[in-house]
């Protein structure tokens, strides 16, 4: 039977032990489960108690937790679930690096930051390069970010507008087929664009934005045939491309504008034996100076817990498949 170890640490105050803990214990909870160790505090002390190996993984995610709070951060649940998968993988772990870079503020005041080291890489990759590719599956911010990030340039007038894009196919269904006129059929598939743009922008400011032209969002053939200059420019659900759709939004770029391209390859939607041009562009442009290209995981999803865990599950059975 493994030995049993405990490790004290100071805890500076009752304010800094409560947003620790979480409402009704929560976050506490929540590390003693998915750690295997017993929390317990004693005046100002908190005591880790269980093997050798957990008490030190429940160590470094309560230090590291404690950094944060101590930085002025409010914690949540998925920074207590991040900061649980990464020390559980054995890597390293910085939350303050994330907690540091502020990308925008939203019009409620929230703080818009990467919350994983692989939503980091996206971001820095945004700011050093003209095009970036975040490829990921659902629930890694690969959009959301985006359109933080396109605000926030626009905030900065670093560029005149903002455009954001998507190809409208989803799931089978066409376009015909829908009912309404031509806005009515466009706006289901763009519904996710219009939706981050309301949380960070407010309604007011975004609507005012549409009429006067500097926020576009339209389907993606309504690119052929423009340059895009000095504007910041998202072509979301980019697996749906076709070669020849990509390569035309690609080729649209114009001065001073600056590109993002996202997409998930496990959700092609494309009719059989039309290959996606997400996945070719990524090969065919893999080592062009000023194009970046990040892959996100299932470490970066910052959705429910339970999102991961579907996604890990997917892939394990796709991986069965393959060798099948």
């Amino acid at each position: 039977m493994t030995d049993s170890i405990e490790k004290r640490l100071l805890i500076r105050s009752i304010d800094e032990m409560s947003k620790l803990f979480g409402e009704r214990d929560t976050f506490l909870n929540q590390i003693s489960e998915a750690l295997q160790v017993q929390v317990i505090t004693r005046e100002s002390e908190l005591i880790i108690k269980g093997t050798q190996e957990s008490v030190d993984k429940a160590e470094k995610v309560i230090r590291e937790l404690l950094s944060l709070i101590r930085g002025g951060r409010n914690l949540e649940e998925r920074d207590i679930d991040y900061a649980i998968r990464i020390i559980s993988g054995d890597e390293e772990l910085n939350m303050m690096n994330l907690s540091d870079d502020e990308i925008v503020f939203t019009t409620r005041g929230k703080i818009v930051r990467p919350k994983t080291k692989g939503q980091k890489i996206y971001v820095d990759a945004v700011r050093s390069n003209t095009l970036v590719f975040g490829v990921g599956p659902a629930g890694t911010g690969k959009t959301y970010l985006a359109i933080a990030l396109a605000v926030a340039a626009l905030r900065a007038k670093e560029v005149d507008r903002i455009i954001l894009t998507r190809p409208a196919v989803e799931a089978g269904e066409r376009l015909g087929f829908l009912p309404g006129d031509l806005q009515a059929k466009i706006d289901p598939y763009l519904r996710p664009l219009y939706d981050a743009l309301f949380d960070i922008m407010g309604n007011e400011q975004f609507l005012k934005y549409m009429e006067r032209g500097i926020i576009e969002v339209a389907p993606l053939a309504y690119m052929r045939g423009r340059t895009l200059d000095n504007s910041f420019v998202i072509l979301d659900e980019a697996q749906n491309t076709t070669r020849e759709q990509m390569k035309m939004f690609l080729t649209r770029l114009g001065f001073g504008s600056k590109a993002i391209v996202t997409g998930d390859i496990t959700q092609i939607d494309l009719p059989r034996n039309t290959k996606s041009g997400l996945i070719q562009a990524v090969n065919i442009l893999k080592n062009i100076e000023d194009i970046g290209i990040v892959m996100l995981t299932a470490k970066d999803v910052v959705r429910h817990k339970l999102v991961q865990k579907i996604i890990n599950a997917y892939e394990k059975n796709d991986e069965g498949a393959k060798r099948k």
